[in-house]
C-alpha cells in the first residue's frame, strides 16, 4: 500500500468482475475511496492488466371470433404453476386496516350512486347455484376486497364472486346485465388509482381462482394462461423452460396477468422488452352481456381486420373482463449484472443514461433512478441498508445478455468512463442473484415505504426526460411545509416519473394545492398524466389534460356500444358523458 490517499471505487462487488472493476476505477483518479476492504494508490500502468483480466471472467390459433351466450370450456391441458412464497408480495397491513378505518370513497369524493339494482336474496341463490362455495358475503372477509392497497379508497360491496372458468364469468355477466347489477372486476388489487375496488356496492368479481397455465410453446416462447395467474408464479413456471415474462413489477408477488393487461402495466424492463401492447398476442374477453370475444391467437403476425385486443389492453375492465391471455415471452438471460450508482445532480443522471445507451446498447435492460428522499424512506421505514455513500440521486442499471464475459467487459468499460468523467461519484455492483435482489429491493419497495409515511398522493407522469425531475423540484417549492415529503423516482429509460407526496393524514386543502396544478404542469410540457397506472377512479376527470375532446368522446362511444347499461367497473376511467 502506498501513501495515504484513498481510492473511490464501487462498493462490494462479486468475484472477478469486482476485482477487475476495482483495478479499473483506480485509473480514473488518484484520490478515490474503495469499499472492497482495500485502500491505497495503484500505478496507472497496472491498469493495463484490466483488459487481460477480463478474459478470465467466468462466466397458431384461429382468427378472432365473437359468440353470444354459447361458450365451450377450454380443453387444453392445464398446468398449474408452482406455489411461491415471495418476499415481494404486497401486504394490505390488515391490522392497520382494522385500527384505522378508511373513509368511504362515496363520502370522501361526494359521488352519487348510479341507478343500478341492489343484490337480492334471489341473486345470491343464482350465484351460489352457479358456483357452490365460491360466493362470499362475510363482512370481515369482504373488507380486504373493498379497500385498495394504499388504503385510500373503500367501497361497500356485499358480495364477492370467485369464478374458475370463462363459462362462469360469462354466466355471471349475462345475469348481471339482465338484472342491471354493477360489477367490479378485481385481480390482485395492487392498483394505485382506485380502479380495482368498488365505489359503492358493486359485485366484486375476483379472478383469483382463474390461475391455470393453459399452454406454453418452448419453441416460439408463447404462453397462454388464465387471467388470474400471479405474475411471479408465471415467471417461476417459465424459468423451468429458460424463459421469463416480458414485464416485471414491484407488485409481481400479488398482481395478476389479467390486471396487468387491463391496465397496460409498464414496469421495470419496458426499456428492454417493450409494452404489453406489443407482447400480448391474443386475449379472451367476456363482454358485458356475457358474450365471449375469442381473440386468443398465438400468432405473431395476423393482419386480418381491426386488432380488437388493443381495445381491451388498458381498458381497466370497463369494456369487458379479460379471462385468458396469450403473450410472447423472451428467453431468460444467462448473464445479469446490476450496478447501483450515486450521482451529484439530475443532469448527471441524464448524461449517464445517454452514455449508458451508447456503450451498453443491446445488453441494457433497465435504467431506474431515485432521489435521496426515497432512499431515506426505505432506510427509515423498511430498515434497508444504503449500499453506497449518501448522494442526491441514485441510479440502477441492469444488463442482461447471453455471454457473461462479454457483458462484464462492456459494463467495466462503461463504469470506467463514467467514473473518470465524474458523472458517477460512487457505486456498487452485483452479479450474484441474492445481491441483485437486495439492490432491486431498494427501488421496488419505495411504494411500500411510502405507505408507512402517512397519507400518500401518487402521480404517475410521463414527460420528456430532460423535464422529468423539474416537476418534483417545483412541487417541493409549491407545497412547502404543508407536505411531509415530496419524492421522485421512476423509469428514466422510458420517461416515466413517479411523483409521491406524503402528509400525516388526508387533507382536502393539500389535494387542492396539488391538483389540478400537477396535471396542468404536465400538459404544459406535453406529457401524460398517467404513464402506466391508468386513470381508475382518481384520475378520470383529468383525462382531458392528455387526450383531446374528440378522443374522449370516441372512447365514450366505445363504452356505450360494448356496455350500454354501464355495468362494468362504473365510476372509473372515463368522465360521465355530458348531454
Amino acid at each position: 500500500m502506498q501513501g495515504g490517499t484513498a481510492l473511490t471505487a464501487l462498493a462490494p462487488c462479486d468475484g472477478i468482475l469486482g476485482f477487475v472493476l476495482w483495478l479499473t476505477m483506480a485509473a480514473s483518479s488518484l484520490s478515490r475511496y474503495c469499499y472492497f476492504g482495500h485502500h491505497g494508490i495503484f500505478p496507472r500502468m497496472q491498469m493495463r492488466c484490466s483488459r487481460k483480466a477480463s478474459s478470465l471472467w467466468i462466466n397458431g390459433s384461429s382468427p378472432c371470433k365473437m359468440t353470444a351466450k354459447t361458450i365451450r370450456p377450454l380443453t387444453r391441458p392445464m398446468l398449474k404453476p408452482p406455489a411461491i412464497n415471495s418476499l415481494t408480495k404486497r401486504s394490505l397491513h390488515t391490522t392497520q386496516l382494522r385500527l384505522q378505518e378508511v373513509m368511504l370513497t362515496s363520502e370522501r369524493y361526494e359521488v352519487q350512486r348510479l341507478p343500478f339494482a341492489h343484490v337480492s336474496e334471489a341473486d345470491l341463490s343464482f350465484f351460489e347455484h352457479l358456483m357452490p362455495g365460491r360466493v362470499v358475503t362475510d363482512v370481515d372477509e369482504l373488507e380486504l376486497f373493498n379497500v385498495d392497497w394504499l388504503k385510500s379508497v373503500r367501497g361497500c360491496s356485499k358480495v364477492l364472486l370467485k369464478p374458475q372458468t370463462t363459462v362462469e364469468v360469462s354466466e355471471i355477466l349475462r345475469y348481471c346485465n339482465e338484472r342491471n347489477l354493477a360489477v367490479n372486476p378485481q385481480g390482485g388489487n395492487t392498483g394505485l388509482v382506485g380502479g380495482s375496488v368498488p365505489v359503492f356496492d358493486e359485485i366484486i368479481l375476483s379472478t383469483a381462482l382463474m390461475n391455470q397455465v393453459i399452454s406454453f410453446d418452448p419453441v416460439s416462447g408463447i404462453l397462454v394462461c388464465q387471467a388470474g395467474c400471479i405474475l411471479e408464479n408465471l415467471n417461476k413456471y417459465l424459468e423451468e423452460f429458460d424463459f421469463i415474462m416480458p414485464l416485471d413489477l414491484g407488485a409481481k408477488g400479488s398482481c395478476h396477468i389479467g390486471g396487468n393487461v387491463a391496465t397496460n402495466a409498464g414496469g421495470l424492463r419496458l426499456l428492454r422488452y417493450g409494452s404489453l401492447r406489443g407482447t400480448v398476442l391474443g386475449l379472451e374477453v367476456v363482454l358485458a352481456d356475457g358474450s365471449l370475444l375469442n381473440c386468443l391467437t398465438s400468432l405473431r403476425k395476423d393482419n386480418t381486420g381491426y386488432d380488437l385486443k388493443q381495445l381491451f389492453i388498458g381498458s381497466e375492465g370497463t369494456l369487458g373482463i379479460i379471462t385468458a391471455v396469450s403473450i410472447l415471452c423472451p428467453r431468460k438471460p444467462k448473464a445479469v449484472n446490476l450496478a447501483f450508482l450515486g450521482c451529484q445532480s439530475f443532469s448527471q443522471v441524464l448524461q449517464t443514461f445517454t452514455t449508458c445507451k451508447g456503450m451498453l446498447g443491446e445488453i441494457l435492460s433497465a435504467y431506474e433512478f431515485m432521489d435521496s428522499e426515497c432512499m431515506k424512506l426505505v432506510e427509515r421505514h423498511l430498515k434497508l441498508a444504503r449500499p453506497v455513500a449518501e448522494s442526491p440521486f441514485y441510479v440502477l442499471i441492469e444488463t442482461s445478455g447471453s455471454n457473461s464475459a462479454h457483458d462484464e467487459e462492456k459494463l467495466s468499460h462503461f463504469l470506467e468512463h463514467v467514473m473518470a468523467s465524474d458523472l458517477v461519484i460512487e457505486g456498487t455492483l452485483a452479479s450474484d442473484e441474492t445481491k441483485i435482489k437486495a439492490l432491486w429491493a431498494l427501488r421496488e419497495r419505495i411504494t411500500e415505504a411510502l405507505t408507512f409515511d402517512g397519507s400518500v398522493y401518487k402521480y404517475d407522469i410521463s414527460l420528456p426526460v430532460e423535464r422529468l425531475y423539474d416537476l418534483v423540484t417545483d412541487m417541493r417549492e409549491r407545497l412547502g411545509r404543508s407536505a411531509k415529503n415530496v419524492v421522485g423516482y421512476g423509469h428514466l429509460g422510458d420517461g416515466n416519473l413517479h411523483l409521491n407526496i406524503t402528509a400525516e393524514s388526508y387533507s382536502h386543502s393539500l389535494l387542492d394545492a396539488i391538483e389540478p396544478y400537477v396535471y396542468e404542469w404536465t400538459s404544459k410540457y406535453r406529457g401524460s398524466i398517467s404513464a402506466e397506472h391508468g386513470l381508475g377512479f382518481k384520475k378520470k376527470h383529468y383525462i382531458h389534460y392528455s387526450k383531446s375532446q374528440e378522443a374522449v368522446l370516441l372512447m365514450q362511444q366505445f363504452k356505450t356500444m360494448l356496455d350500454p347499461k354501464g355495468i362494468l367497473n362504473p365510476y372509473k376511467m372515463l368522465p360521465a358523458k355530458t348531454t
